[in-house]
Formats: C-alpha cells, structure tokens, sequence
C-alpha cells in the first residue's frame, strides 16, 4: 500500500508541476509583451499603456498596479520548490530579485583548480538566467562544486552545477542538488544546427517545463541535443582545459542511466563571478 508521505510527495509534485507549467505560459505571454514594448522608442507610450491596462483588468484599484518593466529590463519567476519535495542536497540561498537587467554583457568566470574558464553572457537573451548565476556566485552557492559528470560518446559535455558535489570523491547523489527555486528556459537554439555546438554553456534541466535550476553543461564538441536547454553563453577562454578532462575520460558511473560518468581528471569549481562587459 502506498504510504501517507508518498501520496504527499506525489500531490506535492503535481501541484508543483502544474504551477510550472502556468508560470512558463505567464512568463512566454510577459516576454511578448516586453519585445513589444521594445521595438520601437515612438510607440513605448502607446505599448506600456496598453500593458497597464491589461493588467487593471483583474482589479479596481489602479493605484496598486506595479509598472511593468521598462525595455532594459526583465520580470522573472522564480518558482520556489515545496520543503516536503526537496532533498538533502537542496541548497537554500534565497530568491535572485524578480526583476533584473536586461541590456548588456556579462562575463562568467570560473576559477577551477585546472585554471580559469570564461565565457560571454547576453543579458538581452538570458536575462533571468543570468540573474539566477549572479545570485548563487554572490551566495557562495557554487563554490568548492565538482563538476559531476562526462559524457564523450555521442554528446561532449562537462556538467558542473551541483552544490552538493564536494569533498573527496564522488557520491550516488551527484547530479541532484540544486537551490530552491527554478525558473522558465530562455535562448532556446530552436533554428540551430547543430543545436549545441563546441563552446556553448547551456543549462541543465529535467523533462518538465520552466525545471531550469543550477545546474549547467559545457560543450566541448558539437552536440546534437532537443533545443530544450537554455543557451547561457559562449566560452572565450579555457575552452583546451574542458577538451583535456574530456580526453581523460569518465568512470561509466552513469552508464546505464544518464550516460558518461564521473571525469576522471577534477573539475572544482572554486569561485564564479560575473563582472560587466
């Protein structure tokens, strides 16, 4: 017979799961109206006044309307997970605000013990994601995280992003923790091929919609992939150090699951910041 807790873990993650889904269609309707509002400086008035009044709809106090974001700016959902439905590995730092840039570059940079790795971020095509990377950086939230797992046949990719993935060693759980909240795909490579190509870093997530969370991959060969996974950036520098680690191999930990394995050769991650431009 199934248990009390397993039929509360289960309507837990239905509800979860339904709120994603409302809040990726939520999110893709609000970036619509944002592109609106940015193509052109001679309709912004006419636009956000449109966008005012879609949203007084639902009330009669216009009074308590928040403005909509202006064109550099964008409005994130940040889709807490339930405490019943989070594991030992969840890593607790907050929500990143809700509202971020939306204009400019960024540049990501990890320092690893095999040495730094930097990549190009464009916040007008990732604006939460990138906001979400700047929150765990500032937190600590990535620091002294291994990089968990390899994979060279078929796809080439180094997935880093587990905060739970410390110390000596690998463990069962690498690959399952994160923080908690997720958040809608952006940048989706829906008209590339290959849709993942060398030097790419894109975000991890699982089958269901708006599941993005910490967790990240690092191509290092073309790749072709479903273009579900948000493309974060695009490496500039350290790209030899990934190709090496991926030449060393893995152990087949996730042979029979996920594929590839544990990288043979270390990937620690001790700091990440992203500074402007």
């Amino acid at each position: 017979m199934t248990s009390t807790k397993e039929r509360q873990r289960a309507a837990a993650r239905a509800r979860l799961e339904k709120e994603m889904a409302q809040r990726a269609a939520a999110a893709r309707k609000r970036r619509q109206i944002q592109a609106s509002v940015g193509a052109g400086v001679a309709l912004l008035v006419v636009i956000t006044g449109t966008v005012l009044l879609v949203t007084n709809l639902g009330g009669d106090d216009p009074e308590t309307t928040t403005a909509p974001p202006s064109a550099d700016t964008a409005a994130c959902d940040w889709i807490e997970v339930p405490a019943e439905m989070r594991s030992p590995q969840t890593k607790d730092v907050g929500l990143p605000p809700t509202e971020v840039p939306a204009k400019g570059a960024e540049t990501l940079t990890f320092d690893t013990n095999l040495g730094p790795i930097s990549a190009k971020l464009d916040l007008t095509k990732v604006p939460c994601t990138a906001a979400s990377f700047k929150h765990l950086a500032t937190t600590g939230f990535y620091d002294n995280s291994k990089c968990h797992r390899l994979v060279t046949e078929g796809l080439k990719v180094l997935q880093c992003g587990d905060p739970s993935a410390t110390g000596e060693g690998y463990r069962e759980t690498d690959g399952t923790g994160g923080p908690t909240y997720r958040f809608a795909e952006e940048n989706l490579p829906v008209d590339k091929r290959p849709a993942y190509p060398e030097g790419v870093i894109a975000m991890a997530k699982t089958s269901e919609p708006s599941s993005t969370g910490s967790q990240f991959f690092i191509v290092y060969g073309d790749s072709e992939l479903s273009p579900d996974y948000t493309v974060l950036g695009t490496v500039t520098a350290g790209m030899d150090i990934v190709k090496k680690v991926g030449a060393d191999g893995h152990d087949n930990a996730f042979a029979e699951s996920a594929g590839g394995g544990h990288p043979k050769t270390e990937v620690l991650i001790k700091s990440l910041t992203l500074t402007a431009g």
